[in-house]
Parts: structure tokens; C-alpha cells; sequence
């Protein structure tokens, strides 16, 4: 009976292995689509912005208030656009705040 301990064991240890494998070749592909969907969104995003800063240097020529309040809410977006991009890309949140450090000196 001691005999087969060891065999029992390594069974055991060979089922958690082989579900663990699976798992994680499950996770990896979770993992790899949403980085995929990621760029697609950082790409749309890229564009959006370059869209928004084309907009932004055309000169106005209506001194409305309606107008104003318009040019202030594209750059506010233009704003916030780059502010999605550089939080989805940014891997290390210790480097996010070197960088927003250096930003704001």
C-alpha cells in the first residue's frame, strides 16, 4: 500500500497540472484579444484627437458666447481623449506619475 503513495501523489499533481495549463492558455487568450481591442480603441482614439487638433487651429471669426463655449468643450475633449490614451497605455503606474510629475514642472 506505501507503494502506491507515490504514484497516487504524482497522479494528483499531474491533474492540477494539466488543469492549471489549461487555464492559463485560457487567460493568455483573454488577455491577447483584449490587448488587440485595445490598440483598435487607442487607434480610433489617435485619430479623434488628430480630428479634434485640426479643428482647434482654424481661426474664429463669430465672437458669439455659444461659439466660445463650444471651442472650450472640443479642447476639454481633445483633452480628455489623450488623457484615455495615455492611461490605457501606460503599463507601469509608477512611471504614470514620474511622467505627470515632469508634466507639471
Amino acid at each position: 500500500m506505501i507503494a502506491y503513495i507515490p504514484w497516487i501523489v504524482c497522479s494528483i499533481l499531474f491533474l492540477i497540472c494539466c488543469l492549471s495549463i489549461y487555464y492559463n492558455l485560457k487567460f493568455a487568450k483573454i488577455i491577447i484579444k483584449m490587448e488587440d481591442e485595445i490598440g483598435d480603441c487607442l487607434d480610433i482614439l489617435d485619430e479623434k484627437y488628430r480630428s479634434l487638433s485640426k479643428v482647434l487651429e482654424i481661426p474664429i471669426f463669430f465672437d458669439s458666447p455659444q461659439v466660445r463655449q463650444v471651442i472650450e468643450d472640443i479642447k476639454t475633449a481633445r483633452g480628455s481623449l489623450l488623457k484615455i490614451a495615455n492611461k490605457l497605455t501606460s503599463i507601469d503606474p509608477e512611471e504614470t506619475l514620474n511622467a505627470e510629475s515632469e508634466k507639471d514642472n
